[in-house]
């Protein structure tokens, strides 16, 4: 197979490089880079299999190597990837609990949360082409929670990279907020009035904004992405279901994933292995009371509802960027509706309707209600000991729905992020307070640099939010502000 390219899911005729997808971010039309299903690499059993004797920077190169090996070097990337995952930075263990459900801890990285895997590969590619390139970049990102403090601490303090980085005012807890705020440096954290979507819908206007890029920067492809927007980010969340099966599974037997979702980047990874060969037998997508998804599986009407709040914060997502090129892959169209500006006027339109009776196959997917996030907690903390946080525990609890009816299969839950990141809520939920982990307890007696996007969200009918073109050109007067002061690594 020659060199992998991917195209946008709105225009399947431009076709680049991974080097290209990863500078641009956002793909043409407002799409989401993609690879095609015919192209993704295939892993040998024998591949597999000697997965158990590796380590996860080992299972990562066997698994990315083959997307890469024409535009990244062999050993340049055994390095990368070894520095990305060294196990004394980034420990991961697959953990044992009752029968034949394990959890996967993908939460002992810098900022406790899973999304330090992918952040960590997306900062070390993205330096090694801007390196290579002479290039600088601007990195635009959308967070509902972690997203923001992981790619915030994969960037700080790489010389060709600023990172600015929106976040929904009230939606995000204290902790979350202060791995974003609390860097300085290159990292500009902006608080958002609105929810999660409005985050998101600014972060991708801004990347389709060439005019104002040319304008302050004089290099219309400035701005760039490292939210699940980005390949850089999907193509690593690829590894994680390798490393779980490698550490449970015996001879051919297919695990079950359950993968609490919110964006869908980790669940589109699982997606992305199973394509590749891995023997995974469903994926099980627990979502909270945002159940667009698996509303979507019941009745093959995808409808895009207003946000709802819940304590799984980082998964408050109605219309996941994910989904665009989840459709994709089963061989159909969904897009966001946009007027001239470039301002979203609807969301989530399918033209093409993908294969439901395929999809049907592959995943299961339930909503868990706030009052179960909890449930879920105290239940786990009293028949095994283990403390969950709101996240994971919408993982075990659609794990468990889904072995009502299929008893005693292998299965892993991904719990993503430290219960030290949410006291309240498992205080809440079981009476004991977590420990606080190192580096956030250190954070909370650092100062502060917070921007605000204060003018009001555009409200519609059904009480939904969208960007509105005020708060838009409010980002753009702080960060011609910012930028203009010419003393960042952007510049």
């Amino acid at each position: 197979m020659g060199q992998i390219t991917y195209y946008s899911t709105n225009n399947k005729s431009e076709r680049v490089s991974f080097e290209t997808a990863l500078m641009n971010g956002l793909a043409s039309n407002y799409g989401l880079y993609m690879v095609s299903k015919e192209d993704i690499p295939r892993q040998e059993p024998a591949a597999i299999k000697a997965m158990q004797e590796q380590s996860y920077a080992q299972i990562a190169f066997q698994v990315l190597y083959p997307f890469l090996k024409e535009e990244i070097g062999r050993e340049d990337l055994i390095k990368m990837l070894e520095d990305a995952y060294d196990d004394e930075v980034i420990p991961t263990t697959v953990e044992h609990v009752t029968g034949r459900t394990h959890i996967m801890w993908l939460t002992q990285g810098p900022t406790y949360s899973f999304k330090d895997y992918a952040a960590r590969f997306f900062g070390r590619t993205l330096n090694y082409f801007l390196k290579k390139s002479g290039l600088r970049r601007v990195v635009a990102v959308a967070t509902s929670g972690d997203t923001g403090g992981a790619v915030a601490d994969a960037l700080h303090g790489l010389d060709r990279v600023a990172n600015v980085v929106f976040f929904p005012k009230g939606f995000v807890t204290e902790r979350q907020r202060r791995q974003m705020t609390t860097l300085g440096g290159n990292i500009y954290a902006f608080e958002v009035t609105g929810d999660f979507d409005v985050c998101q819908a600014l972060a991708k206007r801004l990347l389709g904004d060439k005019d104002f890029a040319r304008e302050l920067f004089n290099d219309p492809d400035r701005f760039t992405s490292a939210n699940s927007i980005s390949v850089g980010r999907l193509l690593p969340q690829a590894v994680y279901p390798f490393f779980a099966y490698s550490r449970v599974a015996q001879y051919d037997e297919p695990m079950i994933a359950s993968v609490p979702s919110g964006n869908f980047g980790d669940m589109m990874g699982t997606v992305m292995a199973k394509e590749m060969g891995l023997p995974i037998g469903k994926i099980v997508c627990g979502v909270n009371e945002n159940d667009e998804f698996p509303e979507f599986l019941r009745t093959e009407d995808y409808r895009v509802k207003p946000s709802k709040k819940s304590p799984s914060s980082a998964m408050i997502v109605s219309n996941p960027s994910n989904f665009a090129r989840l459709i994709d892959l089963y061989g159909g169209h969904v897009y966001d509706q946009r007027d001239k500006n470039g301002s979203v006027i609807q969301e989530g339109v399918m033209d093409i309707q993908p294969d439901m009776e395929s999809m049907r196959r592959d995943f299961y997917s339930i909503s868990v209600s706030n009052p179960d996030h909890y449930e879920a907690i105290r239940e786990v903390y009293e028949r095994f000991g283990v403390i969950l946080e709101p996240h994971g525990a919408v993982g075990w609890r659609a794990l468990d729905t889904f072995l009502e009816q299929h008893h005693d299969r292998l299965a892993v839950i991904y719990e993503t992020a430290d219960p030290g990141k949410f006291p309240d809520d498992v205080e809440k939920a079981i009476g004991v307070t977590p420990d606080v982990p190192g580096r956030i307890a250190k954070q909370a007696r650092l100062a502060e640099r917070v921007y605000s996007i204060d003018p009001a969200p555009f409200i519609r009918e059904d009480g939904s939010m969208a960007l509105s073109d005020s708060q838009y050109l409010k980002a753009k007067e702080v960060i011609r502000e910012i930028f203009s002061a010419g003393n960042t690594p952007a510049n």
